[in-house]
């Protein structure tokens, strides 16, 4: 997890399986999320792979604060959507420490190596 500048944005890496996210996150005034240069929708047109990716903002009560962008790489789609969770799960953690107990019960900090 690396963090240049915390008034600029959050990076962090996240995987699962073979799948690979760099995620940036920037504290913007609605949520708008860019994978792979495409829309949320476009690139994850499964509803319950959209649902993956905005679990950890409604978690932690931050669903209009911060604008994704991520660049993701290999695995499948849903190893990609989870992966995708695990780096804006980590880049929440970078911004508000308090967030980590509540984003670990709910099991995104979990890597899955496999």
């Amino acid at each position: 997890m690396t963090t240049t500048n915390k008034d600029k944005y959050f990076e962090a890496v996240g995987r699962r399986k073979t799948a690979t996210a760099r995620v940036r996150l920037t504290p913007a005034s609605k949520t708008s999320v860019v994978v792979n240069d495409k829309t949320l929708v476009q690139y994850f047109p499964v509803v319950d792979m959209q649902m993956v990716v905005s679990e950890p903002f409604e978690n932690s009560n931050l669903e209009k604060k911060f604008s994704v962008t991520a660049k993701v790489s290999g695995g499948g789609m849903n190893a990609q959507a989870e992966a995708v969770r695990h780096g804006i799960t980590r880049c929440l953690v970078e911004f508000d420490e308090t967030l980590r107990t509540s984003l670990k019960k709910s099991g995104f900090l979990k890597r899955d190596p496999r």
